[in-house]
């Protein structure tokens, strides 16, 4: 089809010139513009019309490659090949190896209350967290997320287990740095089921860090706290050079089951969560995490 169309346009091309060739000049050029223009009467057609013996020969035809300059053998300009970028890929990761765990997945506002942000996750009101240093508020008191947690409280309240799930998106901290960014991407898991235990969850993460980065990852866990887990630990990971902190993850707080109306004495669950652009530089080996929001093509065609 290509190649009929610019058959088409050449052969246009060659009528034109010969057209041009067989226009009858008169004494001005103004006037031969005027009277063979958009305005030439039907009359004036009589003096250029020509019969099927005078249709474009060949000569005519490369009269129009040469005009064009077009060699029309030449494979034609292949456009720009795109790709995904490094940090969709990562998701796409992270979220393919949940799924075939047979975690669902959750969505949240990102513009949330103050309670389903913080209190329902039982951080008290007087926690550093709620600061306006730490914290982006907007009008009417609501806040920008400042994790994934906001769907945990959205998805357990009203139901009752078991349920498993990941919500992965968009969260907003008042921070900014080589490491840190005021908008960043996170990923958060939540189980709740019956007999549920600490060893359940460091094997599902450890699973997940074997699939995601190779058989070589290592993981640790050191104690932490959170308000919303009770025992809470921080994970991190070292592949071949120093230890890196990937993300945070416990036994999800009785408190905060039983805001969601869950039965704390006979469910209990498990909670974790990383950043997403942190692991993408991990894997690709950027420096600094403003080179994966800048959007600047010389660098994301490296990775």
């Amino acid at each position: 089809m290509v190649l009929e169309r610019w058959s088409y346009d050449l052969e246009c091309d060659a009528m034109w010139i010969f057209f041009a060739n067989r226009v009858p000049r008169r004494a001005t050029d103004n006037k031969t513009i005027s009277k063979y223009g958009s305005s030439m009467a039907l009359d004036d057609f009589d003096d250029v019309m020509v019969n099927e013996d005078d249709a474009p020969t060949e000569i005519d035809l490369f009269a129009a490659f040469e005009a064009r300059g077009l060699d029309v053998t030449l494979p034609g300009a292949r456009p720009p090949h795109g790709r995904l970028h490094p940090l969709t890929r990562v998701t796409r990761d992270m979220v393919r190896f949940f799924t075939s765990m047979g975690f669902a997945i959750e969505e949240g506002p990102e513009v949330e209350t103050d309670f389903n942000n913080f209190e329902a996750l039982n951080i008290p009101s007087d926690h550093p967290a709620r600061d306006e240093q730490d914290t982006f508020y907007v009008e009417g008191g609501d806040v920008l997320r400042t994790h994934t947690s906001n769907v945990q409280i959205r998805t357990m309240a009203g139901r009752t287990p078991p349920f498993r799930f990941i919500a992965p998106g968009r969260v907003y901290r008042n921070d900014f740095g080589p490491r840190h960014s005021p908008m960043f991407l996170q990923i958060e898991g939540f189980l709740v089921d019956e007999r549920v235990s600490f060893g359940d969850l460091k094997g599902i993460l450890y699973a997940f860090a074997r699939t995601l980065m190779g058989e070589d990852v290592e993981l640790r866990f050191r104690a932490n706290h959170f308000p919303f887990t009770e025992p809470s630990a921080e994970m991190d990971f070292r592949l071949a050079g120093a230890w890196l902190e990937w993300g945070g993850c416990g036994m999800i707080h009785p408190r905060v089951l039983e805001r969601c109306g869950i039965d704390s004495e006979r469910y209990q669950g498990f909670a974790f969560g990383m950043g997403i652009d942190r692991t993408a530089m991990r894997r690709f080996g950027i420096p600094h995490l403003r080179l994966l929001f800048e959007g600047d093509v010389r660098v994301l065609e490296q990775l």
